[in-house]
């Protein structure tokens, strides 16, 4: 399938699914190479034919939107989030949550893809901020579209280019090595529970105290299905929690009930 073609249907097809192209742009050929395999498995000749397809077979949206999941990831991706996060941010919310005498930092990473979010996360908090909060405990929620990405999180084991942005005393103490496959050791595997879940439906029935959405919906989603996951997302935050996007996304003008933190690192605050 030529690049311009299936620009053209991606065009076409991703207002349909409340989808926004420009996000897609970069990262087309990761979709387009799904497509032309789904072409294959389906018996459909070229792009034109799929396209009619999907107005015979409306069935066809739902599949058509899972291969249009990005599973870009690796761990400490953008580092400068996950320090902020350690040595500030975090910190503070703690501090105001051992005053609500609550044990327990609950974090929801959405799109977690093959675990590198979480992991990180859970990294951080055995061996670093625990040190500080030993009377805390970790509930790491994380949650994937894609059932092939999330057994990959499960097994934990990674190539070094998914890994080698971590500081390498974190690297050394977290992996074990064989060849060139590094696997996450069991401890670092304890507090993360990995579920399927598609964001645009119901969230799950429980508060978090930092929910990280990074490079998923303010990226990839239109506006108004991003207003709409939105307003999940604060129901289902503790006042004054943590909302953290990629660093080059940012809420919906007009937004209301979060405060910006940072800016160049775009991370929220619930009012």
């Amino acid at each position: 399938m030529k690049d311009s073609d299936c620009v053209d249907f991606l065009q076409w097809a991703l207002p349909k699914m409340h989808m926004q192209w420009q996000g897609f742009r970069k990262v087309r050929k990761q979709v387009c190479k799904r497509i032309d395999q789904r072409l294959n498995a389906i018996s459909l000749s070229d792009i034109r034919s799929y396209r009619n397809y999907l107005k015979t077979h409306t069935e066809e949206w739902s599949e058509l939107s899972n291969l249009c999941g990005i599973t870009i990831s690796r761990f400490y991706r953008d580092k400068k989030v996950f320090s902020s996060l350690q040595k500030k941010y975090l910190p503070n919310l703690l501090n105001q949550l051992s005053e609500e005498d609550k044990t327990s930092l609950n974090i929801w990473c959405i799109g977690c893809s093959s675990g590198e979010e979480p992991y990180t996360l859970n990294i951080l908090w055995q061996q670093i901020l625990s040190k500080d909060y030993p009377n805390y405990t970790i509930d790491i929620l994380a949650t994937d579209i894609d059932d092939n990405v999330l057994k990959r999180a499960e097994k934990a084991c990674y190539s070094y280019s998914s890994i080698k942005n971590l500081p390498v005393p974190l690297l050394n103490i977290a992996f074990t090595r064989k060849d060139e496959t590094y696997c996450l050791k069991p401890k670092f595997k304890h507090g993360v529970v990995f579920k399927r879940h598609d964001v645009r439906e119901e969230i799950p029935h429980r508060t978090f105290d930092v929910i990280l959405c990074r490079n998923l919906v303010f990226t990839y989603f239109d506006i108004m299905l991003q207003k709409k996951v939105l307003a999940k997302f604060r129901k289902h935050l503790i006042p004054n929690g943590l909302l953290v996007l990629g660093v080059h996304e940012r809420l919906p003008n007009a937004t209301e009930g979060f405060i910006m933190l940072s800016d160049v690192l775009a991370i929220y605050q619930r009012k």
